[in-house]
């Protein structure tokens, strides 16, 4: 583990020794752009259906405990 751990501090010694004064600072090494899906509504489950397996529904929702009980 001791040659490892050298090898990890050779590295970031090297790293010290790079002139980076005209480098901006980046959160990513690569351009992201939005790498999510687009929100677009789509039909969902009917209500009844996802109440079916619920163990208290109450006023079309799901009953839950209140805070402290």
């Amino acid at each position: 583990m001791a040659g490892e751990l050298s090898a990890i501090l050779d590295h970031i010694e090297r790293i010290g020794e790079l002139d980076l004064e005209q480098v901006e600072p980046t959160s990513h090494v690569v351009e992201l752009e939005n790498v999510l899906r687009r929100d677009e509504p789509r039909p969902s489950w009917p209500r009844e259906r996802v109440l079916q397996g619920a163990p208290d529904v109450a006023e079309g929702g799901f009953r839950v405990p209140s805070p402290g009980q």
